[in-house]
């Protein structure tokens, strides 16, 4: 192989370590950095679903964070209870409308703002697709984060 050759191949692979850092971050490493939350597979089981979920780290923030200081200022809620409810609206609809591999579904949560104590309708996306490995996963997300 001459010296240009050589160049010529190791730009060409420059190139496509170039194209693959463009890429988006593994499922995985969007867990492991907090953009998304992974949701124990228990309370998933529980609500009907099978495959690995994960709620995007706006969309938990919005419909499921919640602490015991929002509870003393607003109402007495907690994570968990919020999560069942994100996931059993989805899962509701999934049920009602059939399955689909991307759907928008609604349910009412309370802002966590410090004061409303009125839940509010709010609009989510559900996306099932492939894993890193090529396995099925769910991603709950806004719409638009789609």
């Amino acid at each position: 192989m001459t010296s240009s050759e050589s160049l010529g191949r190791i730009d060409a692979d420059l190139s496509v370590s170039r194209d693959a850092m463009r890429c988006s971050p593994t499922r995985a490493q969007a867990i492991t950095d907090g953009d998304l939350v992974a949701v124990e597979p228990g309370i998933a089981r529980e609500a009907g679903w099978q495959a690995p979920l994960a709620i995007t780290r706006a969309a938990w923030d919005d419909c499921v964070s919640w602490n015991d200081e929002d509870s003393t200022k607003q109402m007495p809620l907690d994570e968990t209870g919020r999560l069942w409810d994100v996931l059993y609206m989805a899962m509701a609809h999934v049920r009602g409308q059939g399955f689909s591999t991307s759907f928008h579904f609604e349910l009412y949560r309370v802002p966590r703002d410090g004061r409303s104590v009125t839940p509010e309708l709010v609009r989510l996306h559900c996306g099932i697709g492939p894993s890193d490995e090529g396995d099925p996963v769910i991603t709950i997300r806004q719409p638009d984060e789609v």
